[in-house]
């Protein structure tokens, strides 16, 4: 396992703090992120929570299901994104 956990199904009010004063019962935290759309600057409801420990990332994953700011909460264990293969947006004709 690893130390990061995804968490879907924010509320577009939750924030890095509210998301990181959540979890933080279960251990020390080095990052909590809600991810936000680039364009209009507003969450897209979901976020990541990165652990010291992965103990405390294993025991965090009792959140799933749970209520965070009126919304049940998705909480897995983050999957590291996939590589994309080829170059940059030429036009090809």
């Amino acid at each position: 396992m690893q130390n990061k956990l995804y968490v879907g199904g924010l509320s577009y009010d939750t924030n890095n703090a509210g998301l990181e004063k959540a979890f933080a019962v279960y251990g020390q935290i080095s990052e909590a992120k809600v991810i936000m759309d680039r364009e209009t600057g507003r969450s897209r409801g979901f976020g990541f929570v990165t652990f010291e420990s992965e103990a405390d990332a294993q025991k965090a994953l009792a959140m799933n299901g749970t209520q965070l700011d009126g919304r049940t909460l998705k909480v897995n264990v983050a999957e590291d994104k996939p590589r994309r293969e080829g170059g940059g947006g030429g036009r090809r004709w």
